[in-house]
């Protein structure tokens, strides 16, 4: 008896690695069959009743929530407690076989009162199915393979739990692989290590920081960049103001903005309707941290309820503009010498918004994660538009998956050096010029006409960045990683000298405290933006 229980309730822990076990103890002839497969699962069964009970007895009381009541209407609940009743065995069954499916859909099946004996019954056929077939494998294998790993681990106990950790392995592998949904996920991890645009940051940077490193020591420490713009807080190095920066340029070419103070949501939206009011502004509008980077927390708001929530869960200073339909931008590096009466562009990136396009068939979720690209950020997408992900769109319908300009929250980055003529980098130098204490950084612009743009005539500055701003045209996919940090590495290189040039002219740099504390304020509001987004 005491084993029979001892398996029942090894399967809380881990349902997997129970049957693998039992298996084993059927091979060594210290469980029965039946007993062992029993055991398991009785336990297996009881557990999943469990998961139902417990979405049963607390998942009212969630649902009643305020913050939850907001998010999921009554009509909604309706509709999924009408689809699992409808499809209570296909799913209940499924899910057992399902990696990360099981939990969730237990629970929920709790939650919207799905009938006990329809979860019961459903259920325990899962677990009939499932059980049996884990537990006897593993005792029809188990010694076979112990044979073949003995001489490397050795006898006993060693091979056994080889064994034990290679079928777990197994299953656990061969559960992902039957889902199409997590081969898709699985195919996208191996496409994003194959290409280094979407290398993670510290592994990207890496080299880069080795020569930041030896540039610091050249120019006698790294606070020599903060003195490369005398006219932005610290050089525009991280934590300066969007707003304030607009202020410095001329408004003929810039988006116009506002600036919320911080406060109560219902008084701040209040205090928008009344700006924009005054301003002629129309619906929709982009708000956006005044203090931000990499695009986090950018949102578009097509009405004022959204408008309230973003404002709920941004609680420092917003910056709001006009919706500038584009449907161009493009990010252009400048720099200008400070001993050098013009600037050059050092670069153009021109950003390519991403659109999925409907098939009138497959949910949005589902054209994300089939698209070759677009499945590489599709985590990013799938938070994004997580109220969308199961709509179908039309055949044709388009679908705007990205709003900020920026790579890390989806856009495509292309070497946009055909734009660069005389004409436009005389006109970026002029607008650079018109701010006291300039000297290098990235524009980002938006446009209508790609001739008129190229002339200097068609610009609308939607922000200007500083010293920590990247000639983002490394990012084109049809360039190489040689390339990429050869770009990088000549851009931080002017960035060291102009900050040296002003550093001997008079210009203060900041000290190692406050660019400490600025990097903690950073990590800080990046949390706050992301949690928003």
């Amino acid at each position: 008896m005491l084993p029979f229980l001892g398996i029942v309730v090894g399967t809380f822990a881990s349902e997997d690695l129970t049957c693998i076990a039992t298996g084993l103890l059927i091979q060594r002839g210290e469980v029965g069959v039946i007993a062992g497969v029993l055991a398991c699962t009785t336990g297996i069964f009881v557990g999943d009743l469990g998961l139902w009970l417990l979405g049963r007895i607390f998942g009212q009381a969630a649902i009643a929530w305020p913050w939850t009541a907001r998010g999921l209407r009554t009509r909604r609940v309706d509709e999924i407690r009408a689809w699992l009743e409808r499809h209570a065995a296909g799913a209940i069954v499924a899910s057992r076989f399902l990696p990360g499916t099981r939990f969730a859909l237990y629970v929920v099946a709790g939650v919207l009162r799905l009938p006990a004996a329809v979860f019961a019954v459903w259920a325990l056929v899962g677990a009939m199915l499932w059980t049996p077939t884990i537990v006897l494998l593993t005792a029809t294998l188990g010694e076979a393979f112990i044979g073949r790993v003995a001489p490397v681990v050795g006898v006993g106990w060693p091979a056994r739990i080889a064994v034990a950790a290679i079928a777990l392995g197994s299953i656990r592998a061969a559960r992902a692989l039957a889902s199409p949904h997590a081969r898709m996920r699985i195919a996208a991890r191996i496409a994003r290590w194959r290409r280094w645009e979407f290398w993670p940051m510290w592994l990207f940077y890496l080299p880069l920081a080795l020569w930041i490193a030896w540039l610091a020591i050249r120019h006698r420490g790294l606070a020599t960049i903060t003195a490369a713009n005398p006219g932005m807080p610290d050089g525009g190095l991280v934590g300066e103001s969007k707003f304030d920066i607009l202020q410095r340029l001329p408004p003929t070419a810039t988006i116009p903005a506002v600036r919320l103070e911080p406060g109560d949501a219902l008084e701040r939206v209040g205090q928008l309707r009344a700006m924009a009011h005054a301003r002629g502004w129309t619906l929709p509008l982009v708000l956006k941290p005044d203090v931000g980077e990499r695009g986090l927390g950018v949102r578009l708001v097509r009405d004022w309820h959204t408008a309230e929530s973003y404002l709920a869960a941004i609680g420092e200073h917003v910056i709001a503009q006009p919706y500038h339909a584009g449907p161009f931008e493009a990010g252009v590096f400048y720099y200008r010498l400070p001993s050098s009466p013009r600037g050059r562009i050092f670069s153009i990136t021109d950003k390519v918004f991403p659109t999925i396009v409907g098939d009138g068939l497959s949910t949005l979720e589902t054209l994300i994660w089939t698209h070759p690209r677009y499945r590489l950020q599709a985590t990013t997408f799938a938070a994004r538009h997580r109220d969308r992900l199961g709509h179908v769109l039309d055949e044709g319908e388009t679908f705007p998956l990205a709003l900020a300009g920026n790579h890390c929250q989806g856009t495509m980055f292309r070497d946009g050096g055909h734009l660069v003529t005389p004409g436009l980098e005389r006109r970026i130098d002029a607008i650079a010029q018109s701010y006291p204490g300039f000297f290098v950084g990235r524009f980002d612009i938006r446009y209508s006409d790609v001739n008129a743009f190229m002339r200097g005539e068609d610009v609308a500055i939607v922000e200007l960045n500083g010293v920590t701003a990247e000639s983002t045209n490394i990012y084109d996919p049809a360039g190489s990683l040689l390339r990429a940090y050869r770009t990088l590495f000549r851009q931080w290189a002017i960035i060291f000298a102009i900050g040296s040039a002003n550093r001997r002219a008079g210009a203060p740099t900041s000290s190692l405290a406050r660019l400490l504390s600025l990097a903690g304020a950073h990590a800080r509001r990046q949390f706050a933006c992301a949690l928003a987004d």
